[in-house]
């Protein structure tokens, strides 16, 4: 009986194995290498952080790509949201905090845990060594675990603090460089002058820890674009907008067509909402279309435009956001870190504001780094994908998003083909597939490479 690996116990991990397991059955083993007690959470949904909530209605996010539902029929059946009265909204939407998804693809997933079709192996990985039949991953418990096929589900590595903030405050316990470790943000006293470096969906998530938590300290929050993630759309909409007929082959050209629908929208009375969810809908193709080099400016110069617009915050975290800014207890702009230097426990932080040459001394008692994975430089950061690194069997992608594959998901490695036995998992991918950071986009990414895994 083959035996197929998945190290990483997320989401992707855990939709992979349901997948292989569901269709599969026993003509494989299938073991998770994944440290926490749980399979299915990983770091996106193990946080028990009340303010923590999925940035999409639960209607919109399953683990079966085939059945978008399943999760909001399985709130309701669970009583999920029962105690969390903040979770359901006036129009019917209900956005759980993520930990509940978490629960729910560990419920979808225990029975194949407790026949033995899924197998557990509680530890984390820290080598793998391809061998004349697979791979033999070590494991930091002194053992090893040998497979005939191999799949990387790690996608979330830390974040990487600005240089000059990590040179000067790395030593001190109020410079959080990880704001997604748990009680990351126990440091922070209610009365603390906070700065948070990152506007996106982690900065969103921390300030609205923060003000759940009952903090009233004047909270700064920067990026070098200053863009805060948007908001949801005010009513329903249906995608509109064709980008694969004639597809673009330049980032010009597919800014244009982006900007054309919207205005047609407008006009229609519609927002942009149904428009970007479109290009999310089509970004396989839209990506497949363009050149490397025009792959390369949207990462450059529009990835942080499309991150505010495709990933909205839930409108639980909008209000908090929101009531922060209107108190006059939230400041957010785009700026650039000119200086650091720390003095008798407070941070001086030279902020430059972009278009400015200005640079404005800011005194603060905390900051947190909120910039989201570093997925770029992953296989810096990552052990293991470092030593698969070294062996020659990975590399990163050419766009710079994580780590090259081919259209089936299989790693590209140092010279150039394809690795048969060595399997790409979730977001690492998208510099292949594009639009791969969504859930819905990760769980039929999941059910892909699950049937190119399947005996």
């Amino acid at each position: 009986m083959p035996a197929i690996g998945i190290i990483g116990g997320g989401f992707t991990g855990a939709a992979i194995a349901w997948n292989l397991a569901r269709e599969g059955g026993r003509a494989a083993r299938i073991i998770v290498v994944e440290p926490r007690e749980r399979v299915g959470g990983g770091l996106a949904y193990s946080s028990r952080d009340p303010a923590f909530r999925i940035n999409v209605p639960a209607a919109k996010m399953s683990l079966d790509p085939d059945d978008i539902e399943d999760f909001a029929r399985w709130v309701e059946t669970a009583g999920a949201v029962d105690d969390d009265a903040a979770a359901r909204l006036d129009d019917g939407r209900v956005f759980p905090q993520r930990s509940v998804f978490g629960r729910y693809v560990a419920e979808r997933l225990s029975p194949f845990l407790d026949n033995g079709v899924v197998e557990h192996r509680r530890a984390s990985a820290i080598g793998a060594r391809r061998t004349p039949t697979g791979f033999r991953i070590a494991v930091d418990d002194g053992t090893t675990v040998d497979v005939d096929r191999l799949v990387l589900a790690v996608s979330h590595p830390p974040p990487q603090p600005p240089e000059r903030l990590r040179a000067a405050f790395a030593s001190h316990a109020k410079f959080v460089a990880d704001t997604t470790a748990p009680g990351a943000l126990d440091v922070v006293h209610p009365d603390d002058r906070v700065l948070v470096v990152g506007t996106g969906l982690t900065g969103a998530d921390v300030i609205a820890s923060l003000d759940r938590r009952g903090h009233r300290g004047p909270i700064t929050a920067i990026a070098r674009r200053g863009l805060r993630s948007k908001g949801h759309a005010p009513f329903a909409q249906e995608q509109t907008g064709d980008f694969t007929t004639k597809p673009a082959t330049t980032t010009l050209q597919l800014l244009k067509r982006i900007r054309a629908e919207v205005a047609a929208a407008e006009a229609r009375g519609l927002t942009w909402h149904p428009v970007l969810d479109a290009v999310r809908t089509q970004g396989a193709a839209i990506w497949a279309a363009l050149p490397l080099a025009d792959r390369r400016r949207i990462v450059r110069h529009l990835r942080a435009y499309w991150d505010v617009h495709r990933f909205r915050i839930a409108p639980q975290v909008e209000a908090a956001l929101d009531r922060r800014i209107a108190a006059g207890g939230l400041d957010l702009f785009a700026a650039s870190i000119a200086g650091a230097a720390l003095h008798d426990d407070v941070f001086e932080v030279a902020l430059r504001r972009r278009h400015t040459s200005e640079v404005v001394l800011h005194h603060f008692d905390g900051v947190l780094v909120a910039t989201g994975p570093a997925h770029g430089a992953i296989l810096e950061t990552a052990p293991l994908l470092a030593d698969l690194a070294r062996q020659g069997l990975v590399q990163a992608d050419p766009a710079g998003l994580g780590i090259a594959t081919d259209e089936q998901g299989r790693a590209i490695g140092a010279d150039g083909t394809p690795v048969d036995t060595l399997f790409i998992g979730g977001p690492l991918a998208r510099g292949t597939f594009g639009e791969l950071m969504g859930l819905p986009e990760v769980a039929a990414y999941a059910k892909r490479i699950a049937e190119a895994l399947s005996p």
